[in-house]
């Protein structure tokens, strides 16, 4: 929220928004959405995420990361690469994870971490995760340096402590970085300080990326002067090609002839028609988009 607050600011664009909360010791990727493009904040938040963690084994912390009090500690004298390796695949694939208390889930209305920095500890359900790919960078006892791909939801804090659980001495995360949100990467982003610099001297149109970036896994519709008009006024509609071969919820993105981003609309299978879920009015004169 402190980079959106800045950006606001810097781009005197009143909807900003961020894709997907960094821990306090993370750096790296954060997208950010603007104008009509925060309305395509769960396809942002929702993209799968590349992380580089440092994850120091031999005590574990009470908010799974460098920032907490130690809990407990281990020995980690005869940990070799194999069995950190060992360890780190049974973390593939669909998985079971349970979030740290120190999160921003709820509990009967109650942030998690609320209650931990009252002592308050209560019990969390484990959450299906995906972890697409997952290894081993570098080992510097007691330091082992994990490359993570993963899907929503996947709490790299927790890796690190069930890591340390799994290798019998604990552990906690001790450096994070995200490499990848998305399509956006690391390599292609801006500090924050050039970001509002982009806003100072108009150049943002350069970096910006338009609000359909994100929309790249659905199919693209073209639609002519009609089916355009009746998207806006909120209609369903028929589009025969398409229509034959969709199925029940999917959604596609929407586009005129001449190329501008028009909307989602989702197929209902019931009326083998498309309706409008989403229509945007973009005006490109001000920032709306993604960095």
């Amino acid at each position: 929220m402190d980079v959106v607050r800045r950006l606001k600011r810097a781009s005197g664009q009143r909807r900003v928004g961020h894709g997907g909360t960094l821990d306090p010791i993370a750096t790296g990727v954060l997208p950010i959405c603007f104008g009509q493009a925060t309305r395509l904040m769960e396809n942002v938040v929702g993209g799968s995420k590349t992380y580089l963690a440092a994850v120091e084994l031999g005590a574990s912390t009470d908010t799974y990361d460098a920032l907490g009090e130690i809990t407990e500690r281990g020995d980690t004298s005869g940990i070799t690469p194999g069995d950190v390796e060992r360890a780190v695949s049974a973390f593939a694939g669909e998985i079971q994870q349970v979030p740290p208390m120190y999160s921003a889930l709820k509990r009967d209305g109650k942030r998690l971490y609320d209650l931990a920095r009252a002592g308050v500890e209560v019990e969390r359900e484990p959450r299906s995760v995906v972890v697409h790919d997952i290894a081993l960078k570098d080992w510097a006892p007691p330091v082992a340096t994990l490359q993570v791909d993963c899907g929503k939801g996947f709490y790299m804090r927790s890796l690190a402590y069930d890591l340390g659980q799994a290798l019998g001495c604990g552990g906690h995360l001790k450096t994070l970085a995200r490499l990848r949100s998305g399509i956006f990467t690391v390599s292609d982003a801006l500090s924050l300080d050039e970001a509002e610099e982009r806003f100072a001297d108009g150049s943002w149109r350069e970096v910006i990326h338009s609000p359909d970036a994100v929309l790249g896994e659905m199919r693209a519709l073209i639609v002519g002067n009609r089916l355009e008009e009746m998207i806006r006024n909120g209609r369903a509609f028929t589009e025969g090609g398409t229509s034959s071969q969709a199925q029940s919820g999917e959604r596609c993105r929407v586009y005129t002839t001449d190329g501008r981003f028009l909307a989602i609309v989702i197929f209902d299978a019931e009326l083998r028609q498309w309706r409008p879920d989403k229509v945007f009015a973009l005006n490109y004169a001000e920032p709306i988009g993604v960095f």
